[in-house]
């Protein structure tokens, strides 16, 4: 707690497939993207975080600062879902926590 506040960071690994993607180029666009749009629409850091060289497969991470776990929680949720529904990417695997 840092001046009587409590904080929480929730934390968000997944990972995606990207069928249509023939090189690491095609891969950066398809991924780009996707971390666009969530940006836009959630108030998430994301990154990039493994399978670089995977032209077909990425791992990222996203995370939001809250004072409210479920909050957190309830935001990448929504996160997933999106991912979920995307047509440039299929979801693989995910897992979120709080700390």
């Amino acid at each position: 707690m840092f001046g009587g506040l409590a904080m929480v960071v929730g934390v968000l690994e997944f990972s995606v497939l990207i069928r249509g993607a023939h090189s690491l180029k095609e891969k950066r666009q398809a991924i780009k993207s996707l971390k666009d749009r969530i940006l836009h629409r959630f108030p998430v850091s994301i990154a990039e975080v493994g399978a670089l060289e995977n032209y077909q497969r990425a791992e990222l991470g996203a995370a939001i600062v809250s004072n409210d776990s479920s909050h957190a929680i309830s935001v990448l949720s929504k996160v997933v879902d999106f991912v979920r529904n995307a047509l440039v990417v299929e979801l693989i695997d995910y897992h979120i926590e709080t700390v």
